[in-house]
């Protein structure tokens, strides 16, 4: 029987059809796997299940050079943290989980658009802290989202079902920035070129992309200077994606009104600068934070064995 190990802690109904198809090894720590685990795995085992954090890189791969390993059945739909071309040169494919993910990171979209732009964490913090004086007309008025315009950056699965909750939903009027022509984006919407016209238009600005080496730094001083001072910028892709030293810079300044983020740039670390401030919403990588969500997740993986370890393509090759 193949042996397969699943690097963290996964929903039960998943390791037990993984279970049904392979030996199973179930690594019980939450955190990212070490060097030295990553390079035995690859001895080991016949497939890996990894998610974000295990860092596959070049090195770990060139100092297993007849690997074991033929499968990377990623759990999660970014797969920046494995380097596909070197896992590729050493005979392993690398899967992912598309599809699965798309609703969920979109809702978790609007949550932050509506945090951000209501001060909802902020204002959930004055209650808590016993300081809230009770209603006036005048207290922490935001952004009213319904009506306004919806910037999209990355008009893939997660970026149109964003934008279908804001067209639908709030009667946003949508434009988006995407490196590549798209015929259908799902809803009324205009592709704008460049990019900081697209920052300069938008009243809500929305990352939906995936980190690459093209990607990093994609949101930078630039794109932010363009941005209207009301507006509000939420990054639901990967950390990189945003310079967040810029965006620290913006936020203290008041030159944007306000950012909501579910990704960091060296997660899990988060600027004690960033958790300083006020007009930010951060919340902790919850995209696909639902049990339902994370189940079907797993199982696409275990589909990817599924039909590697049946000598078969899987269904979600990515390299």
């Amino acid at each position: 029987m193949a042996r397969l190990l699943i690097t963290r802690p996964l929903p039960e109904r998943v390791l037990a059809e993984a279970r049904a198809l392979a030996d199973v090894t179930a690594r019980d720590s939450t955190a990212p796997m070490s060097e030295a685990e990553m390079v035995q795995a690859l001895r080991d085992y016949d497939a890996i299940l990894p998610t974000l954090g295990d860092l596959f890189s070049a090195e770990i791969f060139a100092r297993v050079p007849e690997p074991r390993t033929r499968l990377l059945a990623n759990f999660g739909m970014g797969y920046s943290h494995i380097d596909t071309g070197a896992a590729r040169a050493a005979g392993i494919a690398v899967s992912n989980t598309p599809g699965a993910v798309t609703d969920a990171t979109a809702d978790i979209a609007l949550t932050l658009m509506l945090m951000s732009c209501r001060r909802a964490g902020e204002g959930d913090r004055l209650v808590r802290s016993g300081k809230w004086e009770g209603w006036h007309p005048t207290q922490m008025l935001g952004l009213h989202m319904s009506g306004k315009r919806l910037g999209v950056v990355g008009m893939g699965r997660i970026g149109k079902a964003i934008a279908r909750r804001g067209h639908h939903g709030f009667g946003m009027e949508v434009g988006f920035f995407n490196r590549s022509q798209v015929s259908d984006p799902g809803v009324p919407a205009r592709q704008v070129p460049a990019l900081i016209e697209l920052a300069g238009w938008a009243d809500v600005l929305v990352v939906a992309v995936p980190a690459s080496p093209a990607t990093r730094h994609l949101i930078g001083a630039e794109v932010l200077a363009a941005m209207q001072p009301h507006a509000h910028l939420v990054n639901i892709g990967r950390g990189d994606v945003v310079d967040e030293a810029a965006l620290i810079a913006a936020l203290q300044a008041g030159r944007i009104g306000g950012a909501g983020l579910d990704v960091y740039e060296h997660e899990p670390e988060v600027p004690a600068a960033l958790r300083g401030l006020e007009n930010v919403t951060l919340l902790p990588h919850l995209g696909t934070a639902a049990l339902e969500v994370r189940e079907a997740m797993g199982l696409v993986a275990v589909e990817n064995i599924r039909a590697h370890l049946a000598g078969a393509p899987p269904p979600n090759v990515v390299n």
